[in-house]
């Protein structure tokens, strides 16, 4: 089996190949440099779309021309932060861009990311409508100006069930995609809201043991 950890370089790694969906949208001011947000489109093999938002500088966009129907390759990370949306507080996941250009439509879509952080929260344990099981990790992944992100992830089948042997703490590395789901959620009024959940789906994961030099434990979902 590859080594994960091995294969990539960097604790927090992105790759996009789609289709812009939504356009250009002023996301924020950093040190006299402007940033946008956009939304791509990228096909899963089943058909579905899974709809990523991508941040990037003008500085970067500068590089390609972003709107609906262009395809671009993306190289960047995933990026979290905490709005305040009614009195509540809402986790933002991007992929934050550090280079892009132009791709082509006839290009397979590509999804893939590696990211190598520490659990902060109890795997939850469920069982999907169809008797799958499911978990849910929150991986803390350390970046410059000690800083982090915190990346929600589902495991499946086999890595869901071998999550549960970890703990807070436990050092992982996880390669996946970065995926969208749509839910359905009720306001208080009484009134169903469609809303959109972001998370690193899981393919493939490594547990780091305690013993210095000792060889990462690995799980593949099958």
């Amino acid at each position: 089996m590859i080594n994960t950890a091995e294969s990539h370089t960097g604790t927090n790694t992105a790759h996009l190949c789609g289709k812009v969906v939504e356009g250009l949208s002023v996301s924020h001011k950093t040190y006299g440099e402007v940033f946008y947000t956009f939304e791509m489109g990228i096909c899963r093999n089943s058909g579905y779309e899974d709809r990523v938002i991508v941040m990037a500088s003008e500085r970067i966009l500068r590089m390609v021309a972003v709107e609906v129907g262009a395809f671009l390759d993306i190289q960047g990370q995933i990026r979290t932060y905490n709005e305040e949306v009614n009195g509540h507080n809402k986790l933002n996941i991007v992929v934050f861009a550090r280079e892009a250009e132009a791709g082509r439509p006839e290009q397979m879509p590509v999804n893939e990311i590696y990211l190598e952080g520490f659990l902060c929260k109890k795997p939850l344990q469920r069982v999907s409508p169809l008797g799958r099981k499911i978990s849910d990790l929150m991986l803390a992944v350390n970046r410059m100006y000690n800083k982090s992100d915190y990346i929600p992830c589902i495991a499946w089948g086999r890595n869901a069930v071998y999550s549960s042997t970890m703990k807070v703490g436990d050092k992982l590395a996880l390669q996946g995609r970065l995926q969208s789901r749509q839910y359905r959620k009720k306001t208080e009024d009484g009134e169903v809201e469609i809303k959109t959940a972001y998370e690193v789906s899981i393919v493939q994961l490594e547990t780091f043991p305690d013993e210095e030099g000792a060889h990462p434990a690995l799980c593949r979902q099958l």
